[in-house]
Formats: structure tokens, sequence, C-alpha cells
């Protein structure tokens, strides 16, 4: 296996750093960056997520919470969930644009959401990219993690909460201005995940919500964020934060059913939860 450095590589011995992790909707904080942000936090670094959406468009899994899916009551309540997973994670939460935040969930592509005039995946970059840019300002980040160009999966939030972290770190004069990674997963890693779901996790495990865990089969295609090893600069491997992760997770129960090593979506496809993060800094060019 190929040895990377971590997050701390090339920082100074000893000193207590500040990591923001910006993420579009409650819950990709854990998903995304969770492994990180909990072993930066246990380690004594001061960690902070913002998050840029209610997430008011998510898919409801528990039956006794479905009745909150494509309500006003949903984001709300998303609240409530991003608040207790990132104190498990040990982070300290903001959202984009004060409380509530400015802008809202997009939904998927081609979603009628999309067409919501504070459609977070429509807003002028360069306004989100100055109130992000502000919050930086403040916190004073050694390190800010994000989404890859293609938000992982392609989600337009996703998608454009890369285009305003990049746009934002650009704007700090370039003595403030923190290393930016990108979330990002080798293949080697991704071929190991899904021959270990293979072994481990048992047929017919149903969702809250009825539907079966499906292991994706070895053929399936990989996000876009799964990209070729050498393109992986950094990784975070932390078994101890895997399971602050997993507990943080549970704290999302309307997104994430999370089992033994592994969890799941409400599209039932089964995803592990390896203790390990990938990342590549990304090289910011001039505002």
């Amino acid at each position: 296996m190929t040895t990377r450095p971590d997050l701390r590589d090339g920082l100074p011995l000893g000193r207590r750093l500040r990591v923001v992790a910006v993420h579009a909707h409650p819950d990709d904080e854990t998903l995304a960056t969770g492994v990180a942000l909990a072993s930066h936090a246990a380690a004594g670094d001061e960690v902070h997520v913002i998050t840029c959406t209610l997430g008011e468009e998510g898919e409801v899994i528990p039956p006794e919470l479905v009745h909150l899916e494509g309500t006003g009551d949903l984001g709300p309540h998303r609240v409530g969930e991003v608040r207790a997973a990132t104190a498990v994670l040990g982070a300290r939460h903001h959202w984009l644009g004060g409380d509530p935040p400015r802008w809202r969930d997009s939904g998927m592509a081609g979603s009628p959401a999309a067409a919501h005039p504070r459609a977070f995946a429509s807003a002028d970059v360069g306004e989100a990219a100055g109130v992000l840019a502000d919050l930086l300002e403040e916190l004073r980040p050694d390190l800010v993690l994000t989404y890859d160009p293609h938000g992982g999966y392609g989600h337009p939030d996703h998608v454009q909460t890369h285009r305003v972290t990049v746009a934002a770190v650009a704007r700090l004069p370039r003595e403030q201005r923190p290393r930016l990674y990108m979330v990002l997963t080798p293949r080697s890693w991704a071929e190991e995940d899904r021959e270990w779901l293979r072994a481990h996790v048992p047929e017919g495990v149903r969702s809250p919500a009825g539907g079966v865990a499906r292991v994706p089969a070895p053929d399936d295609p990989f996000p876009p964020s799964v990209v070729d090893d050498g393109i992986v600069t950094h990784a975070v491997v932390d078994l101890a934060a895997r399971d602050r992760q997993a507990a943080a997770l549970r704290e999302h129960p309307t997104q994430v059913t999370v089992h033994d090593g592994w969890y799941t979506l409400s599209n039932d496809i089964a995803a592990r939860l390896p203790g390990r993060e990938g990342y590549a800094l990304l090289e910011v060019q001039e505002s």
C-alpha cells in the first residue's frame, strides 16, 4: 500500500491547527470528511464545519420521519442533526451567510428545487465566495477541506461548494491563505472497499424504510471522486476516528443508516466505513 503524508505534513510540529471543512448539506461533513475532522479534533486541533444549506431537499429514510420530506420542516430538523453530529466529531458548526443560511438546497440536477431563487447551485459564485472569505478570514484556518470539482458524485450543490470554496480561498491575502485540500479516493482503496463489502454485508439486510442493502458489483462504475492512486497526495488513516465518524453518522438518521462497519443512504447501496480518507492538495490561483 502506498504511504501518503497526512494533512499536517510540512506544518510546524506541536502547533495546534485550525481545520475548516466546507460542505453543501448536513451529513456531508461526516460522510466525506468525518475521519479527518474527528482525527484532528482528537489531536487537539480546532475544527470547524461550514454548511452552505439546510439540506431541505433530502430524501428521508425512517418511516416515522418521512412526513418531513418535501416540507418546510425538514431543514429545521436537519439543523438538530448537524449540531449533534459535529459535536460528536469535536467540531464547531457554522452556516454560510448567517443562521439560517442565505442559500437553500438546490436538489438533484433537474429537480424543481433548482429553480428556487435562493438555490445555492445558481448563486453568484463571487457573492457566495465573498461571504465565505469573510468567515475564513475570521477563523484563520491552516487547512480547508472540501469536494473535488465534480462534487464527489455530481450533486449541483457539491459542485458549487467546490467553486465557491476555491474562489474564497483565492480572495484571502497570501499570508493568510490556508492549504486547500479536496476529498478524493484512490482507486485501489475503492476496489478494496468493494471486496470488503462483498465479504461482510449479509444478504437481505433491510433499511428502516424496508429496502434491501445492495453491494456494488465489481464492474459498477465508481463516482468521479474515485481517481488513479497517484492523484491522491495525502491521507488520513485513523481507526479510532472511524468509530467517532460512525457515531456522528447515527446523528443523521433522516439520511443515513449505520451498520457494522458500513452504512447505506436512501438508495440502499452499501458503503464501507474504512477509517481512512484521501485528499489532494489543490493549488489556488490568484484571484
